[in-house]
């Protein structure tokens, strides 16, 4: 059924790209109340979830086992909703909302599985997962997420027309009209026990990075303002409507940063700027950023108000509670207050309502991924990946640079020595000896990212190292060395340190960053700046993740349409064996004052 026909709670229905009355939204008295009677009071709950990333079950399909981490955390929507159905049934179903902060549709191989292997886009394509799960739990709408867009818009769509709630993006225009390309809201009317309904606005606002991070699938087709700027238009228009509680779902984080510098002129982390700006607002559900928020407070700037914000860590493995105490006064309901918290997942069960519902579609994954494709001459593993040279990474390069090479023969650029960047993107990635699989192949490359080629300069490629460098903590000649305080310097995540295979160097942790790199040499000598080289290097970084310097603008040569991971297990698949000793060298080390750490 399409959006356009579907009837949501209450008394709303979204048309097309925004949102039309659907008949009377309540009634309520013109009069004054009397000032001897007693205040009507009213309170009700929003639940928010987000970065859901195609977590149904509480399974980890790279390790075919039970999802855990190191704070046992658990994840997947059949967790959220059992903690959904406790909350329903602690406040009343019809006093509670559900909404989500995006990126849905894209994370686990049951997520990709739906999208390649058998995409909901077919000619009789089964109906996505998380639609199915989303569906069933009762969401009341969806804000966009950047991933959302990884598949293609196409898919996009279909998972949009399979879901029983709107997917909004008030940000997310058409690039011919200049109108909204999504529902930019929905309008939600809560029934109280006074008569008097409460109408609730849900603002949804994606990330401008998609413009970038995804410029292949949306170049030409949409375009994606800033978050400030569309809620400063929104929120005023939705008072206007009758709205008595505003609430944004903001797939952006709350941190006032970008990855992108300055390649964009919109922040990608503008969830409290939208707070601080934009008059209106009740509380906003932060999405994208993959940290744990309960409740944070940020001062609107014009009306002195103060804006909660809050959210829950990915995957589901929290939701967010937005308890909101109102007031009937002047004629009409008024926030008296609002308070944020999470609840873990791992505190309850799955529902075995979902996992029941999507147990055929868990299985075929399962086995999917299960599936030999070849073997390993030895055992690989990146639990020591993100500080020492380590063949599991050494072997993404290997297989990058290859591509790359056999890609360019025949052009202008077929001469130059090909250079390849990889990060630790998951410190339990394992390549087994003997047989190996589809998932333990997928499992060193977590991320959907496509390959490209840019031409750098070896200056260019010696700023990019020091960059990346920045990763570890600044560690004195001599100090102990503790391998779990050495990494992720100011916060920078794994996949935001590269290793560049081609090269041999040394990383001086004893050095402040901007100068660590040391004896950095290409072929047996020292690198010359002068000299030209192709980088293979994925689409993410190529686009401005990371904010690395020179890559975004280096030239493009050549580009690959295909998931990275999908390249390494078509390369396992065409050689049947990885012969590891072909590709492992120790090409940088960890040092101070020449010493190594290691």
């Amino acid at each position: 059924m399409s959006l356009n026909r579907r009837n949501f709670l209450g008394r709303t229905a979204v048309t097309g790209a925004g949102v039309a009355l659907a008949g009377a939204v309540g009634t309520v008295p013109a009069e004054a109340e009397s000032s001897g009677r007693r205040k009507k009071r009213y309170s009700f709950t929003v639940m928010g979830t987000t970065d859901l990333h195609g977590n149904v079950f509480n399974w980890d399909y790279f390790t075919d086992a039970e999802f855990d981490d190191k704070a046992h955390n658990d994840v997947g929507l059949a967790k959220i909703s059992t903690l959904v159905n406790q909350v329903r049934a602690e406040k009343g179903r019809r006093n509670t909302l559900l909404i989500d902060a995006g990126d849905t549709i894209q994370g686990t191989q049951l997520s990709y599985y739906y999208a390649k292997v058998d995409p909901i886009t077919g000619a009789n394509g089964p109906v996505h997962p998380m639609a199915q799960a989303m569906n069933a739990i009762g969401y009341d709408a969806a804000a966009l997420g950047n991933h959302e867009f990884n598949y293609g818009i196409p898919t996009l769509r279909k998972f949009q027309e399979q879901c029983r709630f709107p997917i909004l993006g008030a940000n997310a225009l058409d690039a011919k009209t200049m109108r909204p390309a999504f529902p930019p809201y929905v309008m939600k009317t809560v029934c109280t026990p006074h008569g008097r309904d409460v109408r609730v606005a849900v603002l949804g606002l994606t990330n401008p990075g998609i413009a970038i991070w995804d410029k292949a699938n949306v170049q030409g087709k949409m375009v994606f303002p800033g978050l400030e700027e569309q809620a400063a238009k929104w929120v005023p228009k939705l008072r206007s409507m009758g709205a008595d509680v505003v609430i944004v779902s903001a797939h952006s984080g709350s941190s006032g940063t970008s990855s992108y510098g300055d390649q964009l002129p919109y922040v990608e982390n503008a969830a409290a700027l939208v707070a601080e700006q934009v008059p209106g607002i009740d509380a906003i559900l932060v999405g994208h950023a993959h940290t744990e928020i309960p409740e944070y407070r940020v001062t609107n700037k014009a009306t002195g108000k103060q804006v909660v914000l809050s959210e829950p860590l990915k995957w589901g493995q929290r939701l967010t509670l937005f308890d909101f105490d109102l007031v009937w006064e002047r004629g009409g309901w008024q926030v008296e207050s609002v308070a944020a918290k999470v609840l873990n997942s791992n505190s309850v069960a799955e529902d075995r309502r979902i996992t029941g519902l999507l147990g055929d579609e868990h299985r075929k994954v399962v086995a999917y991924v299960n599936q030999v494709i070849g073997t390993s001459s030895a055992a690989m593993g990146a639990a020591e990946a993100a500080y020492k040279d380590t063949p599991i990474i050494d072997f993404i390069n290997h297989v990058q640079a290859e591509t790359v090479r056999a890609a360019l023969v025949g052009t202008a650029y077929a001469s130059l020595p090909v250079l390849s960047q990889a990060s630790c993107f998951s410190r339990t990635a394992a390549v087994p000896a003997g047989k190996v699989t589809i998932r333990e192949v997928a499992g060193l490359y977590p991320f959907e990212n496509t390959l490209e080629a840019r031409v750098m300069t070896g200056a260019q490629v010696r700023a990019y190292l020091e960059f990346s460098a920045r990763y570890y903590v600044q560690t004195a000649t001599g100090a102990p060395v503790d391998p779990a305080k050495l990494t992720n310097a100011e916060g920078i995540p794994d996949y935001n340190y590269d290793v560049v295979s081609g090269l041999s160097y040394e990383i001086d942790v004893a050095k402040a960053p901007g100068s660590r790199i040391v004896n950095l040499s290409f072929d047996g000598k020292p690198l010359v700046d002068s000299a030209e080289f192709v980088l293979a290097v994925n689409n993410y970084r190529a686009s401005g993740g990371g904010n690395f310097p020179h890559v975004a603008r280096a030239k493009q040569v050549w580009a690959n349409s295909d998931e990275i991971r999908n390249t390494i297990i078509g390369w396992v698949k065409a050689k049947q064996s990885i012969d590891v000793a072909a590709f492992s060298s120790v090409d940088w080390k960890l040092t101070r004052d020449g010493v190594p750490v290691f």
